[in-house]
C-alpha cells in the first residue's frame, strides 16, 4: 500500500522566492462520500473547457482565464469540512479573523474606488466582470459575514446569490499551484556600525534615467555586498542589517517589520527595482550540486547559508534582479493595489489575468502550526481578496499567498506547496 501511494504522490519543480524546490506535493486525496457531485472532480472544470492556446505573435493566451462555473463547488457539504472557511468563526483553537476578512475587504473597496481602478477595469476583457459587479459583490458579502453564524450558513448563501468564475489554472481544468510568502521581521540600525554593514536602499530618483540594460545586482553591491557606497547607491541606504540574508529576503519578500536599536519599530516596503529577471539562487545550490535534487524546501536553503555564511557573496550575485524601498513608518506590507495586506486573507495572482481587488475563494492543502510548534497540513477552503501580484507569479495557474509577518509566517511559508483551486465570487444577475 505504501508503494502505491507514494506512486500518486507527484514531483514537480517551483519557484519559490528563493529557491527553485523539487519536492513532492501531497494530493488533496480522495473525500470518502457518494454522491459524485461531492466528491473532488467537482472541483475541476468541465472537459468542455477549451484549452488557453497562445497567439503566435503576441505568446499571449486567446482564451479567457477564467470560467463561469454553472454550479457552486460545494453543492453539499456534509462530512467535507475541506471546503469551509471555519477559520472567520475560529478553527482548530484558533482566534476568529473575521475582523480581518471584514478589513480586507474594506481595503478592498478603497481601492476600487480610486482612479487607478477605474482605469484598470476599463482595460479588463473577461467577459461579465466589471469594477461595478465587484463592489457591489464585496457589500453583499460583507453583510452576508456580519449576518452568518456558522461556516455552513455563509456557504449556503454564498450558493445562492453568487456565481463561480473559476481560474483555468495550469492544466485548463482549473488545477492552481499556490505558493506563499510573508512579512519577515528583522533587528536594524539606522546608521551603519561595524555590526550592521548590509543595507537596504531607496529608490533612486533619476532611476527613470538609468541607461538600460540596467545595472545588475553585483554592479549595485559588489560581490559582498558592501561596494554600493562607491557607486550609483550612495546616500540611498535606508536601515543597516548583521547578515548579507536579511536584506536579500526583503528583496524577495518585498517587505519587513524592522525592530530598531532604540527599541522603536517601523515598516519599509518595495518602492521599485531595476529591469532584470529573478534568478533563483536555490536553483543554482541545486545545479552545483550544493543541495539535493529533490526534498529541498526554504528551510533546507537557509540551514545550508546558516551553516556557511561566505557562499552568500557566491550565490547572491548570481541574481542580477535588484529592489529598492520606502520607509511606511510602521502601516502594515502593501499590495500591487496600494492597500494593506491582510494575514491569510490576501492574495498575490497575475494581474494582466485576474481581478484586482475581487473577492476569491481558494482550496488547497497549506501547512498550520500547532501549539508544540509542527508544522501539520490540512485542506482548507478560504474567502481572500486579491490585491497583490508578483514577479514570479504568471498566468492562470499561479497564486502566492501571503501568510502575515514573523517567523510562524515564515516557517509556513517556505513549505507552501500545493495544487488546489481559484474562484472569483460575482453576485448574480437579478433577473436570472
Amino acid at each position: 500500500m505504501k508503494k502505491r501511494i507514494k506512486k500518486l504522490f507527484p514531483i514537480i519543480a517551483f519557484a519559490l522566492p528563493v529557491a527553485t524546490v523539487l519536492i513532492t506535493i501531497s494530493p488533496l486525496g480522495r473525500l470518502l462520500l457518494k454522491p459524485i457531485e461531492c466528491q473532488l472532480k467537482r472541483w475541476q472544470l468541465p472537459a468542455s473547457v477549451k484549452t488557453l492556446k497562445p497567439d503566435v505573435s503576441t505568446k499571449k493566451p486567446t482564451a479567457p482565464a477564467l470560467v463561469a462555473t454553472k454550479k457552486p463547488p460545494f453543492p453539499c457539504c456534509e462530512g467535507d469540512t475541506s471546503c469551509l472557511d471555519k477559520q472567520i468563526w475560529g478553527e482548530n483553537g484558533q482566534q476568529s479573523d473575521r475582523k480581518i476578512l471584514l478589513n480586507s475587504i474594506d481595503n478592498s473597496l478603497q481601492y476600487l474606488q480610486t482612479d487607478g481602478a477605474k482605469k484598470t477595469y476599463d482595460k479588463y476583457k473577461v467577459p461579465g466582470i466589471s469594477r461595478e459587479l465587484i463592489i457591489n459583490s464585496l457589500q453583499r458579502f460583507r453583510q452576508l459575514l456580519l449576518e452568518t453564524k456558522s461556516a455552513e450558513e455563509l456557504n449556503k448563501a454564498v450558493a445562492e446569490e453568487f456565481v463561480f468564475y473559476q481560474s483555468v489554472g495550469n492544466d485548463s481544468k482549473g488545477k492552481v499551484l499556490f505558493t506563499a510568502y510573508f512579512e519577515p521581521l528583522y533587528i536594524a540600525s539606522r546608521q551603519q556600525t561595524p555590526e550592521y554593514r548590509y543595507p537596504i536602499y531607496a529608490l533612486p530618483p533619476d532611476l527613470k534615467d538609468w541607461q538600460k540594460p540596467h545595472p545588475t545586482r553585483l554592479d549595485l553591491e559588489g560581490a559582498d555586498g558592501l561596494q554600493g557606497q562607491t557607486g550609483k547607491l550612495k546616500g540611498l541606504e535606508l536601515f543597516w542589517f548583521k547578515s548579507r540574508l536579511e536584506p536579500y529576503m526583503m528583496q524577495i519578500q518585498g517587505s519587513a517589520k524592522l525592530r530598531l536599536l532604540d527599541g522603536t519599530q517601523t515598516t519599509v516596503g518595495f518602492a521599485g527595482n531595476v529591469a532584470h529577471n529573478y534568478r533563483s539562487i536555490g536553483k543554482a545550490l541545486i545545479d552545483d550540486g550544493e543541495l539535493p535534487s529533490s526534498g529541498v524546501t526554504m528551510p533546507t536553503i537557509l540551514e545550508y547559508f546558516e551553516k556557511d555564511p561566505k557562499k552568500l557573496d557566491v550565490y547572491i550575485p548570481r541574481d542580477p534582479s535588484f529592489v529598492f524601498f520606502q520607509e511606511n513608518k510602521g502601516a502594515p506590507a502593501q499590495g500591487s493595489i496600494q492597500v494593506g495586506l491582510s494575514p491569510e486573507r490576501s492574495i498575490a495572482t497575475d494581474k494582466a489575468l485576474m481581478p484586482p481587488g475581487a473577492l476569491a475563494l481558494i482550496r488547497g492543502h497549506f501547512p498550520f502550526a500547532t501549539d508544540n510548534g509542527e508544522i501539520k497540513h490540512r485542506t482548507v477552503s478560504r474567502y481572500v481578496l486579491d490585491q497583490d501580484a508578483g514577479g514570479a507569479i504568471k498566468g492562470p495557474g499561479r497564486v502566492d499567498y501571503f501568510l502575515g509577518t514573523g517567523k510562524i509566517a515564515g516557517d509556513r511559508a517556505g513549505v507552501t506547496v500545493t495544487n488546489g483551486q481559484l474562484y472569483y465570487l460575482l453576485l448574480k444577475n437579478k433577473s436570472s
